[in-house]
């Protein structure tokens, strides 16, 4: 099985990342109705989609796949933790791997480290998060893909982080170094009570397209450099489990919190499953 995995990891570095991602992007927004319903109807079967979840609940009633992949929830399906100290998960999805951030070094996989500095792209932000704690939560294409705030914060900036597109399942995980610091990603930083908070949209293969609820759609088109926007004085400010951004199509997020911040973390353990609004801690 490892040498299959290592195989496979292998073979994307020969894939053009972007092309590939472009053409899916194309491919899940044909608004042919036959074409789209059938999409959403063997898509859905064949990654184990929970309809029951979905607050529309016939195929038709999406303009899309993508419509579909981003779908809102049922009303009240995702109860925020009420403790007013508490952090909660942003999205659903698998625990890859939490806990410390050490001297700049994040475990990306058992064996594998990758620099905090590199996934912020050099941003003076990594200085606040150095020995802070971290939860890498992943994605499946059967998941909720709409990201939420972990706690309530003022946004400070947002960046862009043009690169890659290696596929982020586990597999992939285990074997390409530096993966997340090597993919495309879009960094929002918030000011809280509790100081920085970092949250890391990581691209992948066949993610065409991130958002956020401030900017719209970030990526397409693909840029060519680091892009980073100030927003201080647009004064956005995001309570605990509202809404902040979505993955068309699946991938990865990273909640980044500083040494300070935090006085417990919840006993999770790689692959456990969280849902959106759980508690992942507890704030000083």
């Amino acid at each position: 099985m490892a040498v299959l995995e290592s195989i496979l990891a292998g073979f994307q570095y020969l894939l053009p990342h972007h092309l590939v991602s472009r053409l899916v992007y194309w491919f899940m927004r044909i608004r042919v109705k036959a074409i789209k319903n059938l999409q959403i109807s063997m898509i859905s079967k064949l990654t184990g989609v929970d309809w029951s979840e979905s607050r529309l609940q016939d195929v038709s009633d999406f303009e899309h796949f993508n419509a579909f992949f981003t779908r809102e929830l049922a009303k009240n399906l995702r109860p925020i933790d009420p403790d007013p100290l508490s952090f909660v998960a942003p999205c659903d999805g698998t625990i890859s791997h939490c806990g410390r951030i050490t001297s700049d070094r994040i475990l990306q996989a058992k064996g594998r480290h990758y620099s905090l500095s590199a996934l912020l792209a050099g941003d003076p932000a990594a200085r606040e998060f150095n020995n802070g704690f971290f939860h890498t939560i992943y994605l499946s294409p059967r998941d909720y893909h709409r990201v939420h705030m972990p706690m309530k914060g003022r946004l400070q900036r947002m960046i862009h982080v043009p690169a890659r597109l290696f596929s982020v399942a586990p597999y992939t995980v285990r074997n390409i170094p530096n993966l997340f610091a090597r993919n495309e990603r879009v960094i929002s930083l918030f000011e809280t009570t509790h100081g920085m908070m970092g949250l890391v949209l990581v691209g992948a293969m066949l993610v065409s397209s991130m958002q956020t609820v401030w900017s719209g759609v970030v990526t397409p088109p693909r840029g060519k450099k680091v892009v980073s926007v100030d927003l201080t004085r647009r004064k956005i400010k995001l309570s605990k489990g509202q809404e902040m951004g979505r993955f068309n199509m699946g991938s990865t997020v990273i909640l980044l919190l500083p040494p300070g911040a935090v006085s417990l973390l919840q006993d999770y353990e790689p692959e456990d499953i969280v849902v959106m609004g759980q508690k992942l801690g507890r704030l000083r």
